[in-house]
C-alpha cells in the first residue's frame, strides 16, 4: 500500500515537473527599427447631428471627415526589410527608431518587442517585404 502511494506521488511528480519544462520557448530574430513613417489608413468621419435632429428627423447630415495616419515602421535584419503596421488602431505604441528588435512570425502576424524599451510583445502586420543585397546573392550562384 505504501509502495503503490509512493509510486503514484513519483509519477504525478515527474509528469507535473516535465508539464513546467514544456513552456513555450520562442525564437527571436534580431533587426533594426531603420525608418517610421505616417501612411494614411483609413478615414475617420464624425457626424454633426446631434440626438434631437435625429429624433424629429431634421437633414442636418453634416459631416467632417479626414484622413487618419497610421505608423508604418521598416524593420531591416540582414537579409530581408519588413514594412508593418501596428495591428492595434486606436493607440499604438511609438517605437524608438534605431534601436535593435527582436521578432518573430506567428500564423499572419509579426511580434516584436524592444528589449530596451518596455519588453512588451506587441503584433503587427507586414505590409511589405523587400529582400537586402539581391545583387549579391544572384552574384554567389
Amino acid at each position: 500500500m505504501k509502495l503503490r502511494a509512493l509510486l503514484s506521488l513519483t509519477v504525478s511528480f515527474m509528469i507535473l515537473s516535465g508539464v513546467a519544462v514544456a513552456e513555450d520557448h520562442h525564437f527571436y530574430q534580431k533587426g533594426t527599427l531603420a525608418e517610421m513613417n505616417s501612411v494614411e489608413c483609413g478615414v475617420d468621419e464624425k457626424s454633426a447631428q446631434s440626438i434631437v435632429g435625429e429624433v424629429i428627423g431634421t437633414d442636418s447630415a453634416h459631416r467632417k471627415t479626414r484622413q487618419a495616419l497610421c505608423p508604418e515602421y521598416v524593420l531591416k535584419t540582414d537579409r530581408v526589410a519588413y514594412r508593418i503596421r501596428p495591428r492595434e488602431e486606436k493607440n499604438p505604441a511609438l517605437l524608438p527608431v534605431g534601436d535593435v528588435a527582436e521578432f518573430r512570425l506567428k500564423k499572419d502576424r509579426l511580434v516584436l518587442r524592444v528589449p530596451e524599451g518596455d519588453n512588451k510583445e506587441r503584433e503587427y502586420t507586414v505590409v511589405g517585404i523587400t529582400q537586402i543585397n539581391a545583387g549579391a546573392v544572384a552574384d554567389k550562384k
